[in-house]
């Protein structure tokens, strides 16, 4: 039976959260704690989780991929980012967890206010990173109170049905895709962590020890992760501690002699062993309980960022080309979909499941999909308002004429990871629609255009985008441009876009995305995202400075774009842009693909 990807189900009710809610202030009576903080994470701190670690959405039911819970006694309160502020009410029982902003106030300064003196707040010390408990901490002292860590999560306790931990099988992630073999990542990260005064390193963020060691897995939705830790040895030895059912012959003659394979349990004793050792540990990335761990085993911890991080997120020459063979294929099979939307949706007979399942299987068809790389936000009407809008049967709207209509999706191949948005009109839009919509296009453009020197953050190009919105008192509230992982993670550090003061520079060989868009609330949304590559302008005389290459190839609705808004300079872009796309990917569709896009990236 052919896989499905992604599931439509609903994941949610409301009318859990009351019985949940008194369940867990049971359990903390009975442990005498007066609160509890529920963060959205596991205890290797990624953003994508297995379903045993979604503690956040039993609670709660909200299902986003980024949010925190804080439960007290007498009250509680949910915090989301401004993806979710419309998602986050339609899913929780708002009169049991008050909705507020993740980062403007976020858990800590809440606390501050609102819990009482002398109250003891658990918390769980592997769900939390070592620098949001020394917020925690802080904010809990300022109201009187006091955090104490849970040797066992209260919510496990209570959870009927809690899910297994997930066993999926580890496989390689062979040269030809990465690009440098597990050998040179493991001897040049362990030289990297010596030169800056550490005998050995923690890893417990899973795309690094997955980039590390070219492993792939399946063991969180959508992102070929396998969960782990592991303790890289200043020799280039690696402790690789994880579950033996994820292992194989083939697994174990890929990572060598050099990496040992261990049980989870030993993982915590490993830590001990350090006690002489000088360690290096991201505070922003690992638990907090490994931070207790190695401090109480009296070993030096090196707080340094995940030595990883940063050479992961600069592609290789290898990594760079999949990713451009994985958009074409992926932009051929978004072809294929946007004729087949362009043809079937006047007749009023689609709605955003059926759309999303067409897609997928455009994907699929191509012979190389392993997976979607996120489920895809298949959005109609007032539900395009909603920036990580998820589908399901009971909220799925039909495709109406007249009508914005958005689709942001993407694939995991084994040689690249996708993430494209594109925005259609079935009928005849609004003079306001198409404004809003060449508005975001022109912020679109001015970023795929832009050249900055060396050194330049993500937040410094932000405004890039945002300019054309900003010129009339518009915005939107998210990121503009986030990190793309190579056949792992669809949203990866440490480069992003954003308004955050994120302090690291762009590079060569990063991708990142570039994602403006508006949303008008119970009416429509609009989002043009491509992927794009940092790399280095060779003709620049005087300073080293940088550029952006566009990798995502797929048709922009002209039937929205006005033509007026656009200067000289941006027609052409667009114009060069459609001629590439349809260059590219003419050869690779169908005879009624193939004339379809010759009229929907004509030269306007």
């Amino acid at each position: 039976m052919d896989k499905t990807f992604q599931s439509y189900d609903d994941q949610s009710d409301a009318a859990t959260c009351a019985p949940r809610l008194a369940a867990l202030r049971d359990e903390l009576k009975k442990r005498g704690l007066d609160g509890f903080i529920v963060p959205r994470s596991d205890e290797h701190q990624g953003e994508y989780v297995p379903k045993h670690a979604e503690r956040l959405a039993w609670l709660t039911a909200f299902t986003g991929s980024a949010g925190a819970a804080v439960v007290l006694s007498d009250k509680a309160a949910i915090f989301v980012d401004g993806r979710y502020t419309l998602q986050v009410r339609q899913q929780t029982d708002t009169k049991l967890f008050e909705p507020r902003d993740l980062v403007a106030e976020g858990p800590a300064m809440w606390i501050e206010t609102a819990a009482a003196k002398g109250a003891k707040l658990g918390y769980d010390p592997w769900l939390h990173t070592a620098a949001a408990v020394d917020g925690l901490k802080a904010a809990a002292a300022k109201a009187g109170a006091e955090l104490v860590a849970c040797e066992t999560n209260p919510i496990d306790a209570v959870w009927s049905g809690q899910p297994d931990a997930p066993t999926a099988k580890a496989i390689p992630h062979g040269l030809p895709l990465a690009g440098e073999s597990a050998e040179s990542k493991r001897m040049r990260i362990a030289e990297d962590i010596k030169k800056k005064g550490a005998d050995a390193a923690v890893f417990t963020m899973p795309d690094s020890i997955c980039w590390l060691l070219n492993i792939r897995g399946g063991d969180v939705p959508h992102t070929p992760f396998a969960l782990s830790f592991a303790i890289l040895n200043g020799d280039g030895s690696t402790d690789l501690f994880m579950d033996e059912r994820k292992s194989s012959p083939e697994l174990l003659q890929h990572l060598g002699n050099a990496v040992r394979l261990r049980a989870p349990a030993e993982f915590t004793p490993a830590l001990d062993a350090l006690k002489s050792k000088t360690v290096a540990a991201d505070p922003a990335g690992c638990a907090s309980a490994i931070f207790d761990r190695l401090t109480k085993a009296g070993a030096k911890i090196a707080r340094m960022p995940d030595p990883c991080q940063l050479p992961k997120a600069c592609k290789n020459s290898v990594e760079i080309e999949g990713a451009r063979k994985a958009h074409i294929r992926d932009g051929a099979a978004l072809s294929r979909f946007l004729c087949w939307f362009a043809r079937e949706a006047p007749n009023g007979q689609l709605d955003e499941i059926a759309v999303a399942q067409q897609l997928e299987g455009f994907r699929k068809a191509s012979g190389a999909l392993s997976d979607l790389s996120f489920d895809s936000i298949s959005a109609a009407s007032e539900h395009a308002a909603i920036p990580h809008y998820r589908v399901t049967r009971s909220s799925n709207l039909p495709i109406l004429k007249d009508r914005i209509y958005l689709i942001d999706s993407g694939g995991q191949y084994p040689d690249g990871t996708t993430d494209v948005t594109r925005t259609a009109i079935v009928g005849t839009p609004t003079a306001e629609m198409k404004d809003r919509f060449t508005r975001v296009l022109k912020g679109h453009i001015a970023l795929a255009t832009a050249k900055f020197p060396e050194g330049t953050t993500g937040m410094a190009l932000d405004a890039f985008a945002r300019r054309p919105l900003w010129e009339i008192g518009l915005d939107y509230d998210h990121g503009t441009g986030h990190g793309v992982g190579s056949y792992l993670s669809v949203h990866e550090g440490p480069q992003n876009i954003s308004k955050r003061p994120i302090q690291q520079a762009l590079k060569p060989g990063m991708i990142v995305s570039n994602e403006p868009g508006y949303y008008k609330a119970g009416e429509y949304g609009i989002r043009i995202e491509n992927l794009v590559v940092v790399r280095e302008i060779p003709t620049m005389p005087e300073r080293k400075m940088m550029e952006f290459e566009t990798i995502t190839l797929a048709p922009i609705d002209l039937g929205l774009v006005e033509v007026s808004l656009l200067t000289a300079e941006e027609r052409d872009w667009l114009n060069a842009y459609h001629a590439r796309v349809r260059e590219t990917l003419s050869r690779l569709v169908d005879d009624e693909t193939r004339v379809w896009l010759e009229k929907a990236t004509r030269a306007i």
